[in-house]
């Protein structure tokens, strides 16, 4: 997962600042827990109770607001993520193990609609596989610190990366949900223990 450089989210700055804040963070509950395909701007207005005006300070459409939101959530998980890797100062299956829970636990309370409805929306869809990128070469190097530190087989890194890639690459595009069932991050927990089984000497 991966920070990105978008301004996203309300600006912090300015009369009504507190209210943006909030009424964006509800925004962001709501989409996340229910997706965004069926829904319109004046859905969204009756369902926060606000008018298409006070959204359209926010974005200037729905397709950006939608895109500004996956986003936000992303670049509040991987704030989230990467405090928990810095915070597991154990051998590297451990930090490991730690990296990808916690990608796991940021996905876990993401509804299966929003997944789809992601999946369905090229912008939305383009962020997610940004991170989902980022996340794999945040993988590559965990690894690579196994395998200098003796503590993981002297495993062909760029290989093990790619493989491991690709799978996270199938989570977001949701191959791995269509044949499996698993939600994703219920996938990302089965990868983690995968990982570290093959990979611990």
């Amino acid at each position: 997962m991966i920070e990105t450089a978008d301004e996203v989210g309300p600006k912090q700055t300015g009369r009504g600042a507190a209210r943006r804040t909030e009424l964006f963070e509800a925004l962001v509950d709501l989409l996340t827990q229910e997706g965004f395909a069926h829904l319109t701007l004046d859905d969204l207005a009756a369902r926060l109770r606000c008018s298409k005006r006070t959204l359209y300070g926010l974005a200037d459409s729905k397709e950006q607001l939608v895109r500004a939101v996956v986003v936000y959530f992303f670049r509040k998980a991987t704030v989230r993520v990467e405090s928990d890797l810095a915070a597991e100062s154990g051998p590297a299956a451990a930090r490991l193990a730690a990296y990808l829970r916690a990608v796991a636990s940021e996905l876990a309370p993401l509804s299966p609609r929003f997944f789809e409805d992601v999946a369905g929306f090229e912008p939305a869809s383009e962020v997610y596989e940004q991170n989902t990128r980022a996340a794999a070469r945040r993988v590559e190097q965990l690894i690579e610190e196994g395998v200098a530190a003796g503590e993981f087989h002297d495993v062909h890194v760029a290989f093990a990366a790619d493989v491991i890639s690709s799978v996270m690459v199938r989570i977001q595009q949701r191959q791995v949900a269509a044949a499996t069932g698993l939600a994703d991050a219920e996938a990302y927990a089965c990868l983690a223990e995968l990982l570290l089984h093959g990979l611990r000497r």
